[in-house]
């Protein structure tokens, strides 16, 4: 290991294995609580969830996994192909004896967690998702914004495991790119940055990326997503994304029976920026879905 696990106080700590997987999961709340699943995005790791960690809402029993290869988290048992991650974050779910969950995801946790969703929606109440493209795409809708993918996707899918780990350019391009008032703290970069330096989690991150370009999108270009989501969705996009455009997780290409989009004032970092207004809307999730 090339780094401590960050401190957050109050929480509880495991090792969980499901499906080849073994999870390092953090939770905080009551035991009995009701079950919040936090998904982490790249290049980061639970650590992103430490305001809910920290300080869970009442009620409220806050569990944020390091997924496959990430953070804490032993190397997944194939190359990142997100239908066989969410199959192990939902495998983590019968690991930990929860039938039915709120879901939370960012970043590549948002794009799991639509596939979680998607294959298995009696098992969530709702999902707040933030700065992720929603599954319902067709070539009309990413071709204008494909270049946005070309600026850092395929470095990190060819020669990643190098860029991470030997150079600041996570620091300096994945962190440091966009408004100066929308960056994340140079003290948390490092926290996250840090844990790239391991080689099973820079091979993940190029996994993940490899795995999307040649694999992926290729597939959903052929074959647009048509499942329609039954699951309360409430989409929370910070519009200074330099990553990921806001049309791409626009209401009205989502099909979905709820959806909703609510613009922020934050850049793509934004539960980093908004933890405040993460932890709101997830109340306003909770409360609505509740009973």
């Amino acid at each position: 290991m090339t780094s401590l696990v960050p401190p957050i106080d109050g929480v509880r700590r495991s090792f969980v294995q499901a499906r080849g997987v073994r999870f390092h999961v953090t939770e905080s709340g009551p035991a009995d609580g009701r079950p919040v699943l936090a998904l982490h995005g790249w290049p980061q790791h639970h650590w992103v969830y430490r305001g809910l960690l920290a300080d869970p809402p009442p009620g409220l029993r806050i569990i944020a996994p390091d997924l496959p290869g990430y953070g804490w988290s032993g190397p997944a048992p194939h190359r990142w192909a997100k239908d066989d991650v969410a199959a192990d974050v939902l495998a983590l779910m019968d690991a930990l004896g929860l039938d039915r969950v709120l879901l939370v995801g960012h970043d590549w946790g948002g794009f799991i967690g639509y596939r979680m969703l998607l294959a298995a929606p009696e098992r969530f109440d709702g999902y707040l998702v933030m700065n992720m493209a929603h599954p319902w795409q067709t070539p009309r809708t990413i071709l204008p914004h494909f270049w946005r993918f070309l600026a850092y996707q395929p470095f990190v899918a060819s020669i990643g495991m190098a860029l991470q780990r030997r150079t600041p350019y996570l620091q300096r391009v994945i962190f440091g790119t966009g408004p100066k008032a929308h960056r994340v703290k140079p003290a948390d970069v490092r926290v996250y940055t840090e844990r790239f330096r391991d080689p099973v989690v820079a091979r993940t991150a190029t996994d993940t990326y490899r795995t999307f370009l040649l694999r992926e999108m290729p597939t959903a270009a052929r074959n647009p997503e048509v499942r329609r989501a039954t699951v309360p969705i409430r989409a929370l996009f910070g519009m200074a994304d330099f990553a990921v455009h806001h049309s791409l997780a626009a209401p009205e290409t989502a099909n979905a029976d709820d959806y909703t989009f609510e613009p922020v004032d934050a850049g793509h970092f934004v539960v980093d920026e908004r933890p405040d207004l993460v932890r709101a809307r997830l109340i306003a999730l909770a409360e609505e879905t509740a009973g």
